[in-house]
């Protein structure tokens, strides 16, 4: 189902090698991974204005249904420090109420904070963190993101090791 909705991948620009990665998955067809990029929309060019670049996000956001967050201490420090364009970005989640599956690139299963925006974290927002694996973020977006606008959950999660087992992962 992942590959039905938007998906929007935020990141510090210090990570976008994780970034082709994932799009590399998308491209293997031995790797069972696919999503509808949102950054395929409202493409902005390097020598854009920031003001032309955050619109162009805006827009992304509006039409995006997930979000991965590819967890990372730069995104962190990025996500939080009120100037970056990932900071805009994640106050554009928050704003539309958007899932967040945040992929800590470390491989660690477990909400790591030293990864997670603080605005994210100050909000109470609902988020999932899992590995930086395709199987698990899969089934993140097919399940997480499914359920998120219904439930009542606040601040970041994870899964337990048997959803990791029942992946063979």
């Amino acid at each position: 189902m992942s590959y039905r909705n938007k998906t929007y991948v935020a990141f510090a620009s210090e990570d976008i090698r994780c970034y082709r990665l994932m799009e590399a998955w998308k491209a293997h067809e031995k790797i069972d991974f696919n999503f509808f990029d949102a950054h395929d929309l409202f493409v902005s060019r390097d020598t854009s204005k920031p003001e032309t670049i955050k619109k162009n996000l805006r827009e992304r956001m509006k039409n995006a249904k997930q979000i991965v967050l590819l967890g990372s201490k730069d995104t962190k420090r990025k996500g939080g420090d009120g100037q970056s364009f990932l900071a805009h970005e994640i106050d554009l989640i928050i704003e539309f109420n958007l899932p967040v599956v945040v992929a800590n690139l470390d491989g660690d299963r477990t909400v790591d904070r030293n990864f997670i925006p603080k605005p994210l974290l100050d909000s109470q927002h609902y988020t999932v963190s899992v590995s930086f694996q395709p199987k698990i973020i899969k089934y993140a977006l097919d399940n997480y993101c499914a359920t998120y606008a219904s439930s009542i959950k606040k601040g970041p999660h994870q899964y337990p090791d048997s959803v990791y087992k029942g992946l063979n992962i």
